[in-house]
């Protein structure tokens, strides 16, 4: 019984003082660790480049511009310091951009999506990129590809999130933009038989692009045609026979410049369905596209046009492997640099389901679009294009567009250059509708450029409406 109790006691003993040891151990592991973990944290590499991007972003530029890493700068030998120089918005000058123009014409031609510049200000810490010397040197991905599948997941889960594309079952080519896409799925869905070229359509008013890059990628096996009805109607007249199989058709939906939702009107065509413009914050979403060849750009969904990303995503394998060959012949695929970008600003993007980036983007835009309205319907000289009410099934509610660009036109019968009425009249620069092949009695304006471009468009239309309507019983001088 002594002998078993001693066995008993001993075992005892053994096992507590197993578990002071195996305590000990735990306790050093993870302070190994966490020294570990704080070595990994500490900047090094990253500190001097971080202290650099941290001072130029400080730079206010009186809100009325940006100073920026690439920028200009100013030595100042006197204090041994370079100093980044402020590079001011539209109508603003001086060293701080305070000083403002009061003679300036307000610009809207430009496509510049600015407006949502203050969205990402916001976002600084989850948007900012820190890139290594060393980064992706390379020509390719681990995985002998050129195109990140990290970047591909997170475009996929956007579009899943916002209801506007199908991607399951479909394929991804990356883009310089979306304007070097366009003419990738020319190529891919144009014949290859020179002796019967394919005939590249839109529909009147169209992007230029369409017309400017077939023409300019002078090829045998394709030729733009103009515009789809057009088209249409002379084979019809002439009784021409025609293959409509030979056809590429661009469809623009959202349609630039107008904003409507716009389908094929050519039967049998392959089509391009140009979605650039397809997200909550210009129009609603009534469900997702299912489209053979579908193209977005990063530019109208973050705003960042610098940074010239798109993306096709494409049913047909023949067509990806054709324009897979086409981006790695042009380009030898697309900046690394810059895939790294575009991914760390989806992943701010579809935060919360996409609401804050969304939600910020609609009510500033739906916000310019009722100032805007407000203004025009005090004038029966210009008049704006109709927008219809849908459901929008990523807000959950039936809404207006609110598009990108108001397409204004000149009702009065004199006014036959409404660009030029605009800007002797009222100095607003517009693109004249003739660039969107429609005639110069209307004018795009654009709406997506800075706050402050779009407070000065709107005081100059004011002003011209002010003049139609003869306020006060005089002329309103426009300054």
């Amino acid at each position: 019984m002594m002998k078993a109790n001693k066995y008993t006691f001993g075992l005892l003993i053994s096992i507590g003082i197993n578990i002071i040891l195996l305590s000990y151990i735990i306790i050093l592991y993870h302070s190994g660790s966490n020294q570990f973990i704080e070595r990994q944290c500490s900047l090094s590499w990253s500190e001097k480049a971080a202290a650099e991007a941290e001072a130029v972003a400080a730079i206010s530029c009186s809100g009325h511009g940006r100073a920026y890493l690439d920028g200009p700068v100013n030595y100042e030998q006197s204090e041994g310091q370079v100093r980044p120089v402020c590079e001011c918005y539209d109508c603003y000058g001086g060293l701080d951009c305070s000083i403002l123009s009061p003679e300036c014409p307000a610009d809207a031609d430009s496509g510049d999506p600015i407006f949502l510049e203050p969205f990402w200000m916001e976002h600084a810490t989850e948007s900012a990129v820190m890139i290594s010397g060393w980064h992706r040197m390379s020509y390719r991905y681990v995985d002998y590809t050129t195109m990140s599948s990290e970047l591909e997941k997170y475009i996929r889960k956007m579009h899943a999130i916002v209801g506007n594309a199908i991607t399951e079952g479909r394929y991804l080519v990356f883009g310089i933009g979306s304007s070097q896409l366009l003419n990738a799925a020319v190529y891919a869905l144009s014949s290859d038989n020179s002796s019967s070229p394919s005939n590249v359509l839109a529909t009147i008013p169209f992007y230029p692009m369409y017309n400017a890059q077939t023409v300019f990628f002078h090829s045998e096996n394709f030729q733009f045609q103009g515009d789809s009805n057009t088209w249409i109607l002379n084979n019809n007249n002439n009784n021409i026979p025609t293959n409509n199989k030979n056809v590429v058709e661009f469809v623009t939906s959202p349609n630039n410049p107008d904003g409507e939702l716009k389908t094929s009107v050519v039967l049998g065509a392959k089509t391009i369905y140009d979605h650039a413009y397809f997200w909550p914050h210009f129009t609603p979403i009534p469900s997702p596209s299912d489209r053979d060849l579908m193209i977005f750009t990063l530019s109208k969904l973050t705003g960042h046009a610098g940074t010239r990303f798109g993306w096709a995503v494409i049913k047909d394998k023949d067509v990806y492997d054709k324009m897979l060959n086409y981006i790695s012949v042009a380009d030898m695929s697309i900046s690394k640099d810059t895939q790294l970008r575009v991914l760390q600003l989806l992943k701010v993007a579809v935060k919360d389901h996409g609401k804050p980036l969304f939600e910020f983007a609609y009510d500033k835009m739906r916000d310019r679009w009722a100032r805007l309205t407000s203004v025009f319907s005090k004038s029966t000289r210009f008049s704006l294009q109709h927008r219809h009410p849908l459901h929008c099934s990523f807000f959950n509610q039936t809404r207006l567009p609110s598009p990108a660009y108001a397409w204004v036109k000149c009702e009065r019968e004199e006014d036959q250059d409404c660009g030029k009425v605009l800007e002797t009249d009222g100095k607003i620069k517009g693109r004249s509708g003739s660039i969107f092949s429609a005639g110069d009695r209307c004018v795009r304006l654009s709406l997506i450029k800075s706050q402050d471009d779009f407070e000065l468009l709107l005081k100059r239309l004011t002003q011209l409406v002010a003049l139609e309507n003869n306020i006060n019983g005089g002329a309103v001088q426009i300054m």
